[in-house]
């Protein structure tokens, strides 16, 4: 997910700080590429209403160890979008509705597929509520490099897994260059959300970093609990056509949002079943994971763009059934951008164990094409 923020056209209404609220915004969300790619529809009554999106086609060959080679088509990540945003009594308002087809569907006989909900929030200021984002991905997708990858975005950071990176409820507060997030929590009977507390420092010169504290209640048996924290640093160093991200954390209870733990790949499951949830050894303890990623992204031109990046997450103890304590995972990629908003894509992949949801390990390669509007 590239890190990139659209020029903006705030509505004149003599308000620096009307101005500052969207530039913050757009800085907040500017690794979803759809929403900063949409355009107005309307302005009634100094209400914009705005559609975006875009319609992706990918063709994926597989080569996973230790069994067959296949091919996979699908144009099922294609997303739309729908945004209204007002300026009432001296506040932003701003109401996002996104959906894709994705409809979590396994069955490859049926090509036909339900829009699933990605987002769907209010934002008054700098205040967020709804389905969205959680506090991990903010605190690590706009400081990492852009990759094809649908599945394997964000392995190696504190926001490692898909699974959960969209919680039911999230409430963002963002005062300035900090942000505090209370979301959903993981383990239904927790008796608080999942919480996370970020800081943004950005410089004039383009370099950005990110430090971050993550906390929430883990279960540890049928009635028992115990409450695990992690922290992460980011950062995105600017250097003209190439920009440098590195991360790293460590930490306990974060082992479903890493995506790897005692079971090797970890997500989110019902209680009665949470040791599959790979926070927890066979005694109930729990298991600390440490990850870090490296990436280079380079502009070659002003329409050929490449990056690489290499994630890894290793699990203190794991058990007798996994293979390896480390999940390794390693992109290269070029996209190169035919039209304004229309992108070719082929990206390289190699994971040494299967990761959620479902991909196994071993090799991928990925041709797209992306129009985004």
């Amino acid at each position: 997910m590239a890190l990139w923020i659209e020029p903006l056209t705030p509505r004149m209404y003599g308000e620096k700080m009307h101005f500052k609220n969207k530039l913050a915004f757009a800085v907040a969300v500017a690794s979803m590429s759809s929403q900063l790619h949409a355009f107005e529809v309307a302005e009634v009554d100094g209400t914009t209403f705005s559609v975006g999106g875009y319609v992706k086609a990918e063709g994926i060959f597989n080569d996973p160890d230790g069994g067959d080679r296949s091919f996979d088509g699908t144009a099922r990540q294609s997303r739309l979008n729908f945004e209204v945003d007002s300026y009432v009594q001296g506040h932003d308002v701003t109401a996002f509705v996104e959906g894709d087809f994705w409809d979590n569907a396994t069955d490859t006989a049926d090509s036909s597929y339900a829009m699933r909900l990605r987002h769907a929030f209010i934002k008054v200021d700098n205040l967020t509520l709804g389905q969205t984002w959680n506090g991990q991905f903010f605190a690590n997708a706009p400081f990492d490099v852009e990759i094809l990858d649908f599945y394997g975005t964000g392995i190696g950071s504190v926001a490692g897994s898909g699974a959960v990176v969209r919680p039911d409820l999230v409430l963002h507060y963002t005062p300035g260059g900090f942000r505090f997030t209370f979301q959903d929590p993981i383990y239904s009977d927790a008796d608080m959300p999942d919480l996370v507390a970020s800081y943004t420092h950005r410089t004039e010169a383009g370099h950005a970093f990110n430090v971050a504290a993550t906390g929430r209640e883990v279960q540890t048996g049928v009635d028992d609990s115990e409450f695990g924290a992690a922290v992460s640093l980011a950062g995105k160093l600017n250097l003209g056509n190439t920009a440098l991200s590195l991360s790293g954390y460590t930490g306990e209870g974060n082992n479903v949002y890493a995506g790897w733990g005692y079971n090797g790949a970890a997500a989110p499951a019902p209680d009665s079943a949470f040791e599959s949830r790979g926070e927890v050894d066979a005694s109930g303890g729990l298991v600390s994971t440490t990850g870090l990623t490296a990436g280079v992204s380079h502009r070659f031109t002003e329409s050929l763009r490449g990056n690489i990046r290499y994630g890894q997450v290793k699990a203190d103890e794991v058990s007798a059934t996994v293979e390896d304590d480390t999940l390794q995972f390693t992109n290269v990629n070029l996209i190169y951008t035919y039209l304004p908003g229309l992108d070719f894509g082929i990206e390289w992949r190699d994971r040494n164990a299967g990761t959620m949801p479902l991909r196994p390990g071993g090799q991928q390669v990925e041709m797209m094409a992306m129009y985004k509007f």
